[in-house]
């Protein structure tokens, strides 16, 4: 490759990332649409390859077994989560509570710190007043659409483009992937297909894998946490397992959060100990079980680099970038693994 094509290739690379960063916010509902499409196409090739069905038919069976899996979740997981989110607010008072008489007290003696009581109620009473008040607030959205309107029809345009863009990116996903490699010199075109095969199966590790790890930690910390008797079990289970894409801070937003709910909702520190049983069992199913199931050891992502992808893509590109982020780096990680190999077998690196 002469100068002239690196520096173009550069150019090309960089003027790709700046127009990603410009246009985030547009490319969220097709990021969404991509990740769901790889999802759903490892069983349209299945239902394809035995000739059960054609491509069309079989991506229709695809995407009508992901809708119903997206409406029963909506339809079951919804009210519950909103029963909750209700029981929550109006615990507020006794979070408050049990801060002012038992925390900070304590603090104040153990670490001898100036901190004076916090002053919530009237944030307390408002959210409370907002969330009981339903038809002030649908009356107040209402009254704003003509103010932003705009923005309101621009979110409603991305959320119904994300089906939209879904299916037809599963009907057209071998087709797109056949083209992009026709694009390729020929000369790097077997390189780029090994390359491209390993990214693949780095992705799938991560993108699949880590999905149901999710899912199943959430469902182990909430029956784990109703199992115990907490009353917020359900939210604080399914907020654990969805964060816990980041390596221990699913198992540390849980645990903190649970702990606080158990001492305000038993006032004693007894009930703290099968709250512990609940995440540790659920680390170390995480660990011994679902992870190497899974997700395997494919990704390889050092716990401090992750943290690190997830921080940058959200400072570059936002949402988008955290939504990006851990993919994007399992790919450069495959990319580094092959520089590294070509640094280790070059003669910069042999020569004495």
């Amino acid at each position: 490759m002469t100068d002239s094509q690196k520096w173009l290739v550069f150019v090309f690379i960089a003027g790709s990332a700046w127009l990603i960063y410009l246009l985030a916010p547009v490319l969220m509902p097709f990021a969404f649409a991509a990740m769901l499409a790889y999802l759903g196409d490892p069983l349209t090739d299945k239902l394809e390859t035995h000739r059960l069905l054609s491509r069309t038919k079989a991506v229709l069976v695809v995407f009508s077994v992901m809708t119903l899996a997206f409406v029963l979740v909506l339809l079951l997981l919804v009210p519950l989560l909103e029963y909750q989110v209700e029981q929550f607010v109006s615990s507020l008072p006794a979070y408050v509570s049990w801060l002012n008489e038992t925390v900070i007290p304590w603090t104040q003696r153990r670490f001898h710190l100036g901190i004076r009581p916090i002053n919530l109620s009237q944030i307390v009473n408002l959210i409370k007043s907002h969330w009981e008040q339903a038809g002030g607030i649908a009356a107040t959205v209402m009254s704003s659409v003509s103010h932003s309107g705009g923005v309101i029809a621009e979110w409603l345009m991305n959320l119904l483009l994300i089906p939209v863009v879904t299916f037809y990116l599963l009907r057209d996903w071998d087709g797109l992937v056949a083209k992009v490699h026709g694009l390729l010199p020929r000369r790097i075109a077997p390189a780029a297909a090994k390359l491209a095969a390993e990214v693949d199966t780095v992705l799938a590790a991560f993108v699949r894998g880590q999905l149901y790890v999710m899912l199943a930690l959430g469902c182990i910390y909430s029956i784990g946490l109703w199992m115990t008797g907490l009353d917020l079990a359900l939210l604080i289970g399914m907020l654990a397992g969805l964060v816990s894409f980041v390596p221990y801070l699913g198992a540390i937003v849980g645990i903190v959060t649970a702990c606080i709910a158990a001492l305000v909702q038993f006032h004693d520190l007894i009930h703290l100990v099968p709250v512990a049983i609940v995440f540790i069992v659920g680390q170390s199913l995480e660990g011994m079980v679902l992870t190497p199931m899974l997700v395997g050891d494919k990704i390889g992502l050092h716990p401090v680099a992750v943290m690190f992808a997830v921080l940058a893509g959200g400072q570059l590109f936002g949402f988008l970038g955290i939504l990006l982020a851990l993919p994007v780096a399992s790919v450069i990680m495959v990319l580094l693994r092959h520089v590294h190999d070509l640094y280790r077998y070059s003669d910069f690196y042999a020569r004495e």
